[in-house]
This record gives structure tokens, sequence and C-alpha cells, in this order.
């Protein structure tokens, strides 16, 4: 038979426990006070933190608690900590996040090459009636400038960059900063992924033709066969990845 005082005991222990996990640690709340201040007192990008002693007498916290505060918001880009000068606030955010995306660009594994095209599926592909009904001729006549430099690229390289100018100039038209970003972020991965499979055939001449079947959907506003023109061109890539010997464009 179960104790009733036991399960009272292991209840309440439980309940401790949880009550503990929700409360911020010294180091948390710091963050959180550091970040306060930003917001309340209207700080900018090279504007300066208050000192170490002074962030310690204000929040009662200890100089350790203060310094690993500093230590995460230095590895978060927000920071900076000079000597003699203290903390500035930077935004190093984005530097951060393309510094974690550069370490993929040496060898692109077979998941990593069906994640990034899948994502790009689900942006470009999955994105039709936002596009459709966001474009404007302008957009359009870029995308034909683009690819038109696609066309007249000397190298690899060089095509690959125009590749993904059409692609971002793409998604663009969806008027969301957070995409755009994103993609700019994932720019070194997409890049590599572009050259690897350029390297298999023509690296002009086909991709130019998938991309003008693409802005002429658009321009004709075709859903469908937009959807069938842009899946089918990120599809013949995931078949050259998956088979090196089939000659295929990203």
């Amino acid at each position: 038979m179960t104790d009733p005082s036991r399960t009272r005991r292991s209840g309440s222990a439980l309940n401790a426990s949880i009550v503990r996990s929700m409360i911020p640690s010294a180091v948390d709340a710091m963050v959180l006070n550091i970040r306060g201040l930003i917001s309340d007192g209207r700080l900018g990008v090279g504007d300066s933190l208050p000192t170490e002693r002074e962030l310690c007498e204000r929040f009662q916290a200890s100089r350790n608690t203060v310094r690993e505060a500093m230590r995460i918001m230095k590895a978060y880009g927000i920071v900076s900590v000079r000597p003699k000068v203290g903390a500035i606030i930077v935004d190093d955010r984005m530097e951060r996040a393309l510094d974690l995306f550069s370490f993929n660009t040496l060898d692109i594994s077979r998941r990593t090459f069906n994640d990034i095209q899948g994502f790009r599926k689900l942006i470009e592909v999955g994105s039709v009636d936002t596009i459709f009904d966001q474009m404007q001729p302008d957009d359009i006549a870029e995308m034909r400038s683009v690819n038109a430099q696609l066309r007249a690229a000397g190298s690899i390289a060089e095509a690959s960059e125009m590749d993904f100018r059409f692609h971002l100039r793409l998604v663009s038209i969806l008027d969301n900063r957070a995409v755009c970003d994103v993609y700019r972020i994932m720019k070194p991965v997409i890049i590599r992924i572009m050259e690897r499979a350029k390297e298999l055939r023509d690296f002009t001449v086909d991709t130019y033709d998938q991309h003008a079947a693409v802005v002429d959907a658009l321009a004709a506003k075709d859903r469908i066969r937009y959807q069938y023109a842009l899946q089918s061109h990120l599809q013949v890539g995931l078949r050259a990845f998956e088979n090196p010997e089939e000659p295929a464009l990203a």
C-alpha cells in the first residue's frame, strides 16, 4: 500500500524542482538586466554600457556574475569588451551566423544538400501565391538582367554568383527581411552546391534556360507553370547530387 506521506513528499519535491527550474540563474538574470539597459536606455551600436563596477552596484551582483553575463553577450555578438574602454554595443549577430554556416562549405553531405534544396523549395515554390500577388514589372526586368549576366559568365564561380543573385532577387519579392537574411546566411552552402552541380556540364546554358522558364511563367502569371519550372530546376540538382554521373544543374 502506498504511503500517503511519502507521496506528498515526492510531490512537494517535484514541485520544488519545477519552481527552481523556472527561476533564472544569477547570470541569466544579469543578461536580462543588461538587455533591459540597452532597450530602456535606447542605446545603439557604438554606445558604451556601464562599467563592471557600476553594474555590480546597480544590480547587487558579484563581479563573476557580471563577467559571465558579458561573456554571453559577447558570444552572441551584442557587445564587444575592449581593454581600458569597457563594453561597447555592437551588432555582429549576422557575422556569427555567417561564420557558423561557413564551416559547411568544404564538403556538402547528401543530407545537407537535401535539406538546403528542400528549404529552398519551401520558400521559392511554396510561396507562389505571395510572390505572384506582390511581384512588379521591375522584378521581372531585374531577374532577366541577372540571368543575362549569368549567361555571359566566364567561370563556374561567376556563374554560381549570378545564379545565387537570381534566386535572392526572386525571394526578395516576398518583402520579408528575415527570409532574405536567411538566404544570405546560407549563401556559402548554396554557392558550393551550385558550383558542384555546374562542374558536371555546361555551367551557363542550362541554368540560363531554366531561369528563363521561371521568369516567363512569372511574366505570364501562370502559377502552375512557375511551380513546375522552379521545382524541376531544383529537383534536377538533387538528382545530380545523388548520382554524380548524371549531368545536371542546381
